[in-house]
């Protein structure tokens, strides 16, 4: 395992809940280049194990969810074509097929931000600070900020954040919709697990169909969107979860109806 001035990625789990931790709290969990690696392999192996449903991603230590990518390591880079062709951490994340929420506190700045972007839901304590300051540094970011953002808070909002490179509070990423809850600091770990237990209770097929419509929809045309999302809906309906769904329901009327 990697010592902590190098970085690790930890992987914590709690039945169908399993928490992925940027654990490189000395340095704002910035993210080395083998920390990026073992995020990818750590995706990889959460995706592919039937009994995870829910994957959190979060920092370690108080501080920070990530600065994004280590400066020293960037400061490094010789060989364009192989930095071209890196594990990009964001991508890694995006490109899970389980449901990601992300627990947000501290700095969450550049590639950290693009993380964020990256998982399905993001709730943010209310100490979080957001932003993406590539600009001030030269390039522009390269793990989808420019694509998620406008997606996400509008054009407007998007080139405010992203020209500028200025972080934003918790309270306002919540008002642009850069954020889908606010919590009290102390109460960040608690309604998360109770958010993802949540989602880890239905059936695996059915939240992971409707990560993969809703995704479509960022990038399928209208009418295409619809009929990729009732090939989802009939592969759902051959699973048992929907005979579970529908006993449930139908056990809850009765219950309703006998009152």
């Amino acid at each position: 395992m990697d010592t902590e001035s190098d970085g690790a990625i930890r992987i914590e789990r709690d039945g169908p809940v399993a928490r992925l931790v940027i654990d490189r709290p000395r340095k704002h969990n910035a993210i080395t280049p083998e920390m990026a690696r073992s995020l990818g392999a750590a995706c990889a192996a959460l995706d592919a194990d039937d009994a995870v449903r829910v994957a959190v991603i979060t920092g370690g230590g108080t501080r920070a969810f990530s600065a994004g990518s280590d400066m020293n390591a960037l400061g490094e880079i010789t060989d364009l074509w192989a930095f071209r062709n890196r594990v990009e951490y964001a991508a890694v994340v995006r490109d899970m097929r389980k449901p990601v929420i992300a627990a947000l506190r501290g700095w969450v700045l550049g590639g950290g931000l693009e993380i964020a972007l990256a998982a399905d839901i993001r709730i943010a304590a209310a100490d979080a600070r957001l932003g993406a300051p590539e600009v001030t540094r030269g390039w522009v970011g390269g793990g989808g900020a420019s694509q998620m953002l406008p997606r996400l808070v509008g054009y407007g909002q998007a080139m405010r954040l992203l020209l500028t490179g200025e972080p934003v509070d918790a309270i306002e990423a919540l008002r642009i919709g850069l954020v889908e809850e606010v919590v009290p600091d102390a109460d960040l770990e608690a309604r998360v697990a109770a958010l993802a237990a949540r989602i880890a209770g239905f059936s695996p097929v059915a939240t992971q169909a409707v990560k993969a419509a809703t995704r479509a929809a960022l990038s399928m045309p209208l009418e295409a969107g619809i009929r990729h999302e009732n090939e989802l809906h009939v592969i759902c309906m051959s699973d048992r979860g929907r005979h579970e769904g529908i006993a449930a329901f139908q056990a809850r009327k009765a219950g309703e109806d006998g009152n």
